[in-house]
């Protein structure tokens, strides 16, 4: 978001820069303090290199050795630094030069960072400087930021303040005040002394700060009007943008629809903000449509693309995990171990747990916990990183406890089964106890958690019931009834009533559950193709309350609908799957015996309304085939059409179980 603002802002005093520099090199000469001679000659050679390019540090080093004490050597060495950075010690390197740059900066050149004139000939020789000034100044902010002391970066921020520039440049300091206080809300003043004690009065701070900025323009609008025309249009545009995040994030969507609308059309509206916005409010298909313009707008940053990681979110949602997984691994082929590379590796592991393959989650959420990530350019932090993380982690546990159950329908009469269910749910509750202890001391929880869809949750709204499904089911029922109460947003009331029901059945009330998921289904307005996730997982609730209940048929039919849906989850429910068995062909018995062992009710009545599996069984050279497919009862295919070379029978009955449901697991198996 900030290289957003800056470069915004960049563009727009470009050529105004350009020209004050003419203007200084051809009528204006500059009365340097000290080094005249010496800081013409960088001034001059100044003008033939960009501090942006490659050029930047050998010029540096001329700069520097020609005169040490003047300001530009250093910045030309710091925003070569920052501009090569990609790690911590990258940005903790380029502070040194730019807290140099700014300090002498300031320690030669204050009567030109005082100047404020409606007078073109009296301003524009001060001009450079407090460019100059606002570039150093906003590198220097960026950098603290990125190793996390936002303290100096406040410091930072507040010093730029005090010259009172009527053109601030790239650094807008109450937008930035507003900023540095919002991404760190959740702490207080006994860690930063720039804060306040609480969330709530950080946000509040937040918007006076912004507030302060609406006035600061309106004040400078009067000098700015003569010779920078529509200065205050583009100011008032930065300030938009900040609002609009403090409006997201407490969910008071008028005002932020209100903001984000005044920055369409403009270079600085954020596609990316704008689409969670609306993932936030359910309106997931335009969110997938802007955060497709957002892959072009944000292109090339080394930071976290925040729009790469919450696609891979709607894919979920979409039930197109495998989707996910491709862009995942292309995202962290295109950009390397660099920032942003642990948040990708978190939503790859996401969906491979969604497409059922645990081993491979287990692979990537390993390298995302291994993996020192920088937090640039976002609000995300550390502690969503190490929530999202842990989440995963619980996913897959509980998933390799429901392995065990679908792979062998009668594993209670295994020995080693049955260990590995104890093993698996001791670890589940060690890791739950863990991340519900952390989430204890989570302050955001209120605004985050449990309002399920937030600006600032890195979660999908599923994950959060892997959390909380054995914890204190009265006080989570209360909560989200107060949530369905208050919350504005028709579109997700659906999904905190799919909560109630689902602790309805933890209590044992069957009946009432049913009564709010037939509510649910008739009369919620759903996107069948953006929200299956949602879908499946009301049917799923419908075929447990119908099993209670000994209701066959609406259980039938509400099994077969959570895996038309989403057939990837239902080996990792506590449903049996009614799958219908057709074999052509001479079967292969030990391959078709290792498939019935496992958690499948194989029907054979007509009446029942199930999936039709076909397996055709032959043979190419020494090696055996099956091609195999699934049908719905329109005769469309779920699972598509493929054929398998094998040489061991058991293992490709057990891989076959998985592909049934749409899971092509790692193994051994070769496919065609």
């Amino acid at each position: 978001m900030l290289q957003q603002i800056a470069r915004y802002f960049a563009f727009f005093f470009f050529f105004l820069l350009a020209y004050a520099e003419q203007a200084q090199a051809q009528m204006i000469p500059v009365n340097h303090p000290r080094n005249q001679q010496k800081r013409y000659e960088i001034d001059a050679k100044r003008m033939g290199t960009d501090f942006n390019s490659n050029d930047a540090l050998p010029r540096s080093r001329e700069f520097i050795r020609t005169d040490s004490s003047y300001y530009v050597g250093w910045m030309y060495e710091g925003m070569y630094k920052v501009n090569h950075a990609a790690d911590f010690l990258g940005y903790k390197n380029a502070i040194l030069p730019l807290k140099k740059a700014l300090d002498q900066l300031e320690r030669d050149y204050t009567r030109q960072l005082r100047v404020r004139s409606a007078d073109l000939m009296t301003y524009y020789p001060a001009y450079r400087f407090q460019m100059d000034y606002s570039i150093i100044a906003y590198n220097l902010m960026d950098c603290y930021n990125n190793v996390e002391q936002p303290q100096d970066a406040f410091n930072v921020i507040r010093k730029a303040l005090r010259w009172n520039f009527q053109n601030e440049g790239f650094l807008q300091a109450y937008n930035y005040l507003a900023w540095t206080v919002h991404r760190n809300r959740f702490y207080t003043t006994a860690k930063f002394p720039f804060l306040r004690n609480s969330i709530v009065l950080n946000e509040q701070l937040a918007n006076r700060y912004l507030d302060s900025a609406f006035r600061k323009i309106r004040i400078d609008k009067q000098l700015n009007a003569a010779f920078f025309p529509g200065y205050e249009d583009a100011a008032r545009q930065g300030v938009y943008h900040y609002k609009a995040i403090l409006y997201s994030y407490a969910l008071n969507i008028d005002s932020a629809a209100r903001y984000y609308n005044l920055m369409k059309e403009t270079p600085i509206f954020s596609h990316n903000n704008y689409a969670t916005f609306l993932a936030i409010c359910g309106n997931f298909r335009q969110a997938e449509k802007e955060y497709e313009i957002a892959s072009t707008q944000d292109a090339g940053d080394k930071r976290l693309q925040e729009w790469a990681y919450y696609s891979s979110i709607l894919n979920i949602y979409k039930a197109n995990p495998k989707k996910g997984i491709q862009d995942m691994k292309d995202m962290i082929k295109a950009v390397g171990s660099t920032p942003g590379f642990g948040w990708y590796n978190i939503a790859l592991a996401r969906c491979c747990a969604y497409y059922g393959d645990i081993g491979e989650s287990e692979r990537y959420i390993k390298k995302a916990e291994a993996f020192k990530e920088v937090h640039i350019g976002t609000t995300l932090g550390q502690s969503h990183y190490d929530f999202s993380i842990n989440l995963v982690k619980l996913m897959n546990n509980i998933g390799r406890l429901q392995q065990i159950k679908f792979e062998n329908r009668g594993w209670w009469y295994t020995p080693s089964d049955v260990a590995g269910v104890a093993e698996q749910s001791g670890s589940k509750y060690l890791l739950q106890y863990l991340i519900v202890n952390q989430f204890a001391m989570n302050p955001e929880r209120d605004l985050v958690i449990y309002r399920l869809f937030s600006t600032e949750s890195t979660v999908t709204w599923d994950e959060i019931w892997y959390l909380m499904r054995d914890f204190s089911t009265n006080f989570f029922t209360q909560r989200f009834q107060s949530e369905l109460k208050d919350d504005q947003r028709k579109l997700i009331r659906k999904y905190f009533k799919l909560y109630i029901a689902r602790l309805q059945m933890k209590k044992g009330n069957y009946k009432e559950a049913q009564q709010v998921l037939y509510d649910i289904l008739n009369h919620e307005r759903t996107d069948l193709e953006y929200e299956k996730l949602f879908v499946a997982r009301t049917y799923g609730a419908l075929a447990e309350c119908a099993q209670k209940r000994k209701n066959t048929s609406e259980y039938n039919e509400s099994l077969y609908s959570f895996y038309t849906n989403f057939p990837q989850l239902l080996p990792y429910s506590d449903l049996q799957p009614n799958l219908r068995l057709q074999v052509i062909g001479a079967a292969d018995a030990k391959l078709v015996d290792r498939l019935k062992r496992c958690n499948i009710n194989w029907v054979t009545s007509g009446k029942v309304l199930a999936p039709e599996v076909t397996l055709r069984f032959g043979s190419s050279g020494n090696k055996k085939t099956v091609t195999y497919y699934v049908l719905d009862r329109n005769g469309k295919e779920i699972v598509s059409r493929e054929t398998y070379t094998y040489t061991k029978s058991e293992e490709a009955g057990l891989l076959l179980a998985y592909r049934l449901f749409n899971i092509d697991r790692k193994g051994s198996t070769e496919k065609k």
